[in-house]
């Protein structure tokens, strides 16, 4: 029997929205410099593009191979890292040009990515976070995330903002705020509301399987959330509240 006490529900409130591209089955979403970091999924249509956040505006973007499912996405030191899905490869790229430095392998399944200054920071769609070194994609540790005790599972995109991991899980509505250290579950905010939304708004979704919410961004000059799903026709300007 757990007798954790249960981990508190927070609240969020939505400031504005931004056009998405429904072509974007969203798989990792960050900032770089004030433009967003997008990268995509599905064999023969992954890319990873940087855009204008407010309109959308596509500055730059590249074609991943048609053998390849894009990933999770992250950006450190003016380096980007873009996960695949099977195939064991991490894309490295200039951010500031897109341009293909080189590739590497990874151990894992690729899903979610993010990183905390030293490590890029991964997930496989399991409760595991993963730690790697950025250079040599050395495993260094990982760490089990537990909810009141409980595995959390199916643990897919990630930011890191503010000391916490924040994690969307894969066919839930839940956003999780994780402390990197533990793996515990501090806090989670319930999106079901904005899901049903989107789906009422766009009944050609489907939020259930396909179009899931996944995609979070922190702007760090706001200190706001962005979030989205993929295949969305937006992406919302949120504030999380304490």
């Amino acid at each position: 029997m757990n007798d954790r006490p249960a981990v508190p529900v927070k609240t969020w409130s939505i400031i504005s929205s931004i056009p998405h591209d429904t072509s974007y089955f969203t798989q990792g979403y960050e900032f770089y410099n004030g433009a967003l970091l997008i990268g995509t999924g599905n064999y023969g249509k992954s890319k990873i593009l940087k855009v204008e956040p407010r309109s959308g505006k596509i500055l730059q973007q590249v074609q991943l191979a048609a053998k390849d499912f894009g990933e999770g996405v992250t950006v450190l030191n003016d380096t980007i890292y873009q996960l695949t899905w099977k195939e064991n490869l991490v894309h490295i790229y200039n951010a500031k040009d897109l341009k293909k430095i080189r590739e590497t392998a990874i151990q894992n399944e690729g899903w979610g990515a993010t990183n905390d200054g030293n490590y890029i920071i991964t997930t496989n769609g399991s409760n595991q976070l993963y730690f790697y070194e950025p250079n040599g994609f050395r495993l260094i540790k990982q760490v089990a995330v537990t909810e009141a005790g409980v595995p959390a599972v199916n643990l897919n995109e990630l930011e890191y903002a503010e000391g916490f991991i924040y994690a969307n899980q894969w066919q839930y509505h839940y956003i999780l705020k994780i402390d990197p250290a533990s793996g515990a579950v501090v806090a989670k905010y319930d999106f079901s509301d904005l899901v049903k939304n989107v789906q009422n708004e766009n009944p050609f979704l489907d939020t259930r399987n396909n179009a899931v919410l996944n995609g979070i961004a922190y702007e760090p000059s706001s200190k706001k959330f962005f979030i989205t799903g993929k295949l969305w026709p937006k992406a919302y300007e949120v504030e999380l509240l304490p």
